[in-house]
């Protein structure tokens, strides 16, 4: 399966896939101290911002099959909070439910960091719900490590 699959830049018509994805990932977040619409819009948000133009060295790239789409990433730079130096961040990887565990979300990991890497990035960072088990176990089993965590509690 791995050999068939092409990682290609996104373009414009795959819009439609990724937010197709997005109710899936603002499930995944598992956020219930908020409402399903507050994490649902705020997902939506970040897809539409993830996709704005930016003056941010940044690329998405899609995972696909015989052209079907089945998951994406997007990578881009930022300036790391303890050294100051530019790093890759990846703000958002999503691979659809029917393909996971195919090795996609792995693949396309790779490419985000040889692409961060060909910037000069010494680092790879992202950030993911804490609450988003299955996607915490696979972090770490490709090589990130927690740095900081963040947390919340409702107070009534």
């Amino acid at each position: 399966m791995k050999s068939d699959v092409i990682i290609r830049k996104a373009h414009e018509d795959d819009r439609t896939f990724i937010f197709e994805l997005s109710p899936y990932l603002a499930e995944v977040a598992q956020l219930d101290w908020h409402t399903e619409s507050a994490v649902q819009k705020m997902q939506d948000d970040y897809i539409s911002e993830m996709l704005a133009e930016t003056s941010t060295p940044n690329t998405t790239l899609i995972a696909e099959v015989n052209s079907v789409p089945l998951g994406f990433i997007h990578v881009r730079t930022h300036k790391d909070d303890i050294s100051g130096e530019t790093c890759g961040t990846v703000p958002l990887l999503a691979v659809s439910p029917k393909s996971q565990g195919l090795g996609i979300g792995k693949l396309l990991m790779a490419f985000a960091e040889k692409w961060a890497k060909d910037l000069g990035c010494r680092l790879l960072q992202l950030e993911v719900f804490a609450n988003n088990s299955k996607a915490n176990a696979f972090y770490q089993n490709i090589g990130f490590k927690p740095e900081i965590l963040r947390m919340t509690k409702t107070i009534e």
